[in-house]
């Protein structure tokens, strides 16, 4: 398996870390993101958004990254990332969708390049913007976690499963934002729980062959 990644992106993040959590080796191809890469011509022949990540497994590119989990899931070992019973499935495809679809859509690098860019918005403005967007979100995930007794050590019982996968990489922006998490103990609670996992700490951007760069 080949992996078209960017060592700050949420969406490649999530990815990594299934893939550690499912015990699997894969390639990683950095795509600098800040650098424009995910544009060029040979790039959009595998992802047409132009967007990491992008997992090739025999010959196909898979794109978008909650899909490339699910995925992993159907076709590969390892431990489970979504619980066995259908409300399970859909409380943990849930808090997984509001961070990866309602949340971070909001802030990713190319919402604020075109606030800056395009529109004129001056860092503090795009900064106030994406602090209005994750505070937002990130609340309404603490509200989804703390009210449910179904939230064990991780955000569904007490394996990690998708939902972890998307609410680690969420925390790392916000706090690279100097996004206030105050209000969010249990948020808090869950990510560094996960963090202490081999399989996030190997995930986490500063471990990243591109990171330096």
């Amino acid at each position: 398996m080949k992996l078209y990644t960017y060592f700050r992106s949420s969406a490649a993040y999530r990815v990594r870390i299934a893939l550690n959590l499912k015990g699997l080796s894969y390639e990683a191809v950095p795509v600098h993101l800040v650098r424009g890469e995910q544009r060029q011509s040979d790039y959009c022949k595998l992802n047409p958004a132009g967007l990491v990540p992008t997992l090739e497994v025999d010959g196909q590119a898979l794109t978008q990254s909650l899909a490339i989990i699910e995925y992993l899931e159907e076709t590969q070992g390892g431990p489970a990332l979504l619980p066995a019973d259908a409300l399970g499935r859909a409380r943990v495809r849930a808090l997984a969708q509001a961070i990866a679809c309602d949340t971070h859509p909001l802030n990713n690098l190319r919402v604020l390049q075109y606030l800056g860019q395009s529109l004129g918005v001056d860092e503090a403005q795009r900064t106030a913007w994406y602090h209005h967007w994750v505070q937002l979100g990130l609340g309404a995930m603490e509200r989804m976690l703390a009210d449910d007794p179904r939230t064990g050590a991780f955000c569904h019982g007490d394996q990690p499963t998708l939902a972890d996968c998307c609410l680690v990489p969420q925390v790392f922006n916000a706090r690279r934002f100097g996004c206030s998490l105050d209000a969010m103990p249990t948020v808090q609670r869950i990510a560094a729980h996960c963090e202490q996992l081999e399989a996030f700490r190997r995930a986490a951007p500063e471990q990243q062959p591109d990171a330096a760069a």
